[in-house]
């Protein structure tokens, strides 16, 4: 991260916490030939996280009093069935499952932006070295944040696109979704083939990729905030001997900590919002 002798520049220190731990050196900012592991491990662990607790929700739910934290749950359940009752005309025993996974995965993602910038990452400084995962302290890369990564957000969303075709064969038919592809929304006349289908091309590409890079923008930003908000921490420290470092950090990560709790919530809601809303127009006719 930094030579022996001087510590890190602003500049190297956003860099080297923009970096990913990965298979290779990425060339772009969306790069298919490699894979950053941080983004698959803390993906998975969210996942078995979203899985553990719901499964013990399900483990422990009676049908008495229920208690908080099956209160909760059922709160939760209540509301993504709704919101999928409201949005998917037609079968939901997959989809309203679905949007709750949804849901539940990114806001686990999402929160662990939470966490102090500096901590997994320092870890990962000690631990990688020490078990020979990497040879340089220095080159000890670590994100934490899933959907702060470009291609974790991209994948997301194309799942969601895999979904939406898969519903639009299901629900039309291969000859309906095709006929649909060239001759909606402008009509079935021959020459307005080709305009209807770029028409539709156009938009599931921008369905998915406004899907994925709205998710990654909010959480990027974010990430990149708590950054800032350490360097300047860091630069109190400089100016004022260290006296007021510890508290300015409190402060200023906590401020921007419960606001950014809403923003953490908020995205995970608009994904599962848009995943519904764009598998429920799969099921509707142009």
């Amino acid at each position: 991260m930094a030579s022996a002798e001087h510590g890190p520049t602003a500049s190297e220190y956003i860099v080297h916490h923009l970096q990913h731990f990965a298979t290779d050196k990425q060339k772009f900012i969306v790069d298919f030939s490699i894979i950053n592991i941080d983004t698959m491990f803390y993906s998975i662990l969210s996942g078995l996280i979203v899985i553990f607790f719901l499964r013990k929700a399900a483990a422990t739910a009676t049908s008495g009093v229920p208690g908080r934290f099956q209160g909760f749950v059922e709160m939760l359940v209540e509301m993504v069935e709704n919101q999928s009752k409201s949005i998917v005309h037609g079968n939901r025993e997959f989809i309203a499952p679905l949007a709750l996974t949804v849901f539940c995965w990114i806001i686990v993602m999402n929160t662990f932006d939470l966490l102090p910038v500096d901590l997994l990452p320092r870890i990962w400084e000690v631990v990688g070295p020490a078990t020979g995962v990497v040879a340089d302290p220095h080159e000890a890369y670590m994100r934490v944040v899933p959907t702060a990564d470009l291609n974790g957000a991209l994948g997301m969303s194309m799942g969601v696109l895999c979904l939406m075709l898969y519903y639009s064969v299901k629900i039309k038919g291969a000859g309906g979704f095709v006929h649909e592809l060239f001759c909606a929304p402008f009509g079935s006349n021959p020459l307005l083939w080709i305009p209807n289908f770029m028409l539709n091309l156009i938009e599931f590409a921008a369905k998915t990729v406004s899907l994925g890079m709205r998710l990654f923008g909010n959480m990027y930003a974010g990430e990149l905030v708590f950054m800032l908000i350490a360097l300047l921490g860091s630069a109190a420290a400089l100016s004022m001997g260290g006296a007021f470092a510890f508290l300015g950090h409190i402060i200023a990560g906590s401020i921007w900590a419960i606001f950014h709790i809403l923003i953490v919530l908020l995205q995970g809601f608009i994904f599962m919002m848009l995943t519904l809303i764009y598998i429920g127009q799969a099921h509707q006719a142009h």
